[in-house]
């Protein structure tokens, strides 16, 4: 299997020609990397210009593995080729490299790229990749991986030790400035060159501390007067600067599975990609397994989106019920910058809660606690300069009792434990279980199973009044912000808890139905679509290039799906009973806007072909827009075609005729606007899914007809 590994984008804070000059010290040999013993130039090219220079070494390693291998293998050096080519005109240098020795039993390939900085000439931006395959090494090939794997690490950790070791070597030499290459024709005099080197090298110096900042640093701005760029990723790539900023110190290993993911993600989702925060929370409860990792969390994406969890702290208002039953809150801050969650489950009744309202809304609950936690994560990396993931949670069970073993409340409790399992990985830092009771070993017997090991391990759970001790709340909490119930002196808004009232229960008929409401209300809208009388819904586009997504499923008839653009806006549909609209939409939940006095071509246009969507489809799709205005998306009834004379009508046609003679149709749709900076799908074409397996269709439809799943690509026409 070949191993692949991604390095992230490292930045200089100095010239392409400056780091070019640091780079050519490293040859013939390097003392900083010891296993370098020596390299013999092989050939070289210049271009009669000097803009081009091609050389291609031989390299002799001493790699650092047993002797006993050394000697099986009999070598005690390896061999590699190492070919750069070097641009002044382009300003990047392309460095690829294979191994000469063993090269029919191990392939390694390696390729680094030093290139100028997209948003500031004055700066260098180094990437590297290599790739691994051992086919076979006398039995050892775990071994070799493993030592591959070692020097891999220990390679991208001293390539900066050693750019930097040269740029200090040059600037002792008094070296801080290196011209740029300009054709021959204008070469400027060497007297100009000389004068032009005195100054650019009085101004142009940058401090060691500058060099070290990176791109998060809030350093004043470049000498040139080019302004500093935002903290992010240049080129939408991973910056090693950021990684540590915010994301933590990860091995090289770890740095090259995160943005691998992340690459993969970027080519084959549509839509949102999630936060890197959150992709490395899935790569370490996957202890960094990329495939075990892209598994769940392909899943988890699929699950909020099927229940729009990604909007649910805009959309959902808890139940009056939970606001004052529930006996949870935010509070604080632990002594490592986590934000802290204090839940007095002794004091809430969790039978009442269930009663009252059900599973579902429990869950939507918890969901929008978690969606809150990692919110306040991104503030606290911000107010404390360092990365913040996770969250703690203190759980006091004082008054935990019997009443909280009830089935139905610990059933709940296991399927909000397991969706937060999946959908939520290491985002919970430490959990502190305070006041636990006689009782609480029944309930932690029926609950620990349900929790992954990873999380298990940071349980810490206090009987009686042992949390006040040594190694209690003083080591994870500030003395000012411990909870007066808990003998603190803050005070904690945190409800109280105590029992609802049985006239807020509902009966399991009421529960039911309020549950299937919950999941659907807020996702999609459902709308009919008659002969004649489309539906239509409006979205006005400020920002050009920003994306349009749609996600429906035609529960009845056979529809068309169109997309199209006007520089002005429709005029909306007449209430009164003689108008127009009134006329062609006998459906309440059906809407059209586009004027029938409008013509094709002169007031509005087609920016998408035409999609026939059948009976039971899910359709998923998006448009990028070209131009700012008013795009409006249209379901129209799909006719049937008439049969041709010299051909009998086929039985599938005749049966689909018979089944859509009402003349309607039905379709449940969620759209949404993305920004161009938030959509990293694929931008260069626009592609519908169809799946006949859709939750949301097995749901809505009772049609037998089942389709596999199609791909349906279609060139941009807007």
């Amino acid at each position: 299997m070949v191993q692949k590994y991604q390095s992230p984008v490292r930045v200089y804070k100095h010239p392409f020609e400056l780091i070019m000059a640091a780079y050519e010290r490293r040859f013939p040999t390097c003392p900083l990397i010891p296993m370098f013993v020596d390299s013999d130039t092989v050939s070289e090219f210049k271009s009669e210009d000097g803009a081009i220079h091609v050389i291609e070494r031989r390299c002799k390693l001493d790699i650092d593995a047993p002797r006993l291998l050394k000697k099986i293998a009999g070598v005690d050096y390896v061999y590699f080729v190492q070919k750069n080519s070097l641009n002044y005109r382009e300003r990047t240098l392309h460095i690829e490299a294979h191994n000469e020795t063993f090269s029919n039993r191990v392939i390694i390939n390696e390729h680094c790229c030093y290139t100028v900085h997209p948003e500031n000439e004055d700066w260098t931006c180094f990437e590297q990749s290599a790739s691994l395959d051992i086919k076979s090494f006398f039995g050892f090939e775990s071994t070799v991986e493993k030592i591959a794997m070692k020097q891999y690490t220990s390679n991208i950790k001293k390539g900066k030790e050693i750019i930097e070791y040269y740029l200090r070597q040059l600037e002792e030499e008094g070296v801080t400035f290196v011209p740029r290459w300009t054709p021959p024709s204008i070469a400027p005099s060497s007297e100009t060159s000389a004068s032009c080197k005195k100054q650019a090298a009085a101004s142009a110096v940058v401090p060691d501390a500058a060099l070290k900042e990176g791109l998060s640093s809030e350093a004043p701005g470049h000498p040139s007067g080019v302004p500093e760029p935002a903290a992010g990723t240049p080129d939408d790539k991973l910056d090693a600067d950021y990684i540590k900023r915010y994301l933590g110190d990860l091995t090289p290993l770890q740095e090259s599975c995160l943005i691998r993911l992340r690459q993969w993600l970027q080519e084959t989702h549509k839509g949102k990609i999630p936060k890197d925060e959150h992709i490395l929370r899935f790569l370490r409860a996957r202890d960094f397994n990329i495939d075990k990792a892209r598994e769940v969390m392909c899943q988890s994406l699929t699950w909020r989106k099927q229940h729009q969890v990604d909007y649910i702290l805009d959309t959902w208002n808890p139940p009056q019920v939970l606001q004052d039953y529930y006996a949870g809150g935010w509070h604080h801050h632990d002594k490592d910058g986590r934000p802290l969650y204090v839940l007095r489950l002794g004091q809430m009744d969790t039978k009442g809660l269930v009663r009252a309202l059900g599973e579902e809304a429990l869950l939507r609950y918890v969901l929008s606690i978690n969606e809150e936690g990692l919110r306040r994560c991104e503030e606290n990396t911000k107010v404390f300069g360092r990365p913040i993931s996770s969250w703690t949670c203190l759980v006091d069970l004082e008054g935990l009792n019997m009443r909280h073993l009830w089935r139905p409340g610990v059933k709940a409790l296991l399927r909000i434990i397991e969706v937060v399992e999946a959908n939520y990985p290491e985002t919970l830092g430490r959990l502190l279980i305070l006041r636990a009771p006689r009782v609480f070993p029944v309930l932690w017997t029926l609950v620990s199973p349900f929790i992954d090991d990873n999380t298990r391990r940071k349980f810490l759970i206090y009987a009686g009044n042992d949390y006040q001790g040594p190694g209690g709340l003083l080591d994870y909490i500030d003395r000012e912000v411990i909870p007066d119930f808990l003998g603190g002196e803050c005070m904690c808004e945190v409800p109280e808890g105590g029992l609802v009232p049985k006239s807020l229960y509902r009966t399991a008929e009421e529960l039911e139905n309020e549950d299937l409401k919950l999941w659907t209300e807020t996702i999609y809208q459902s709308a009919s679509v008659f002969k004649g009388a489309p539906h239509e819904i409006l979205i006005q586009i400020v920002d050009a290039s920003s994306v349009i997504t749609w996600d429906f499923d035609v529960c009845k008839g056979d529809i068309v799906f169109n997309i199209y653009h006007s520089k002005r806006s429709p005029q909306p549909p007449k209430k009164d009973s003689l108008g127009a609209h009134s006329i062609t939409s006998p459906g309440g939940n059906n809407v059209q806007l586009i004027d029938r006095a409008w013509q094709l071509g002169r007031d509005y246009s087609m920016v998408e072909s035409p999609l026939i969507c059948k009976e039971g489809e899910s359709v998923q799709g998006s448009h990028v827009t070209r131009w700012p205005g008013f795009y409006i998306l249209q379901w129209k009834f799909h006719s049937m075609p008439a049969c041709a004379a010299t051909s009998l009508p086929r039985v599938d046609d005749v049966l689909a005729s018979l089944q859509v003679s009402s003349h309607k149709c039905k379709v449940m749709y969620y759209t949404e606007v993305i920004g161009s900076e938030d959509f990293r799908g694929s931008m260069s074409s626009l592609e519908s899914s169809h799946s006949g397996f859709s939750q949301l269709s097995a749901a809505t439809t009772s049609s037998s007809q089942s389709h596999s799943s199609s791909m349906i690509s279609r060139a941009s026409e807007g």
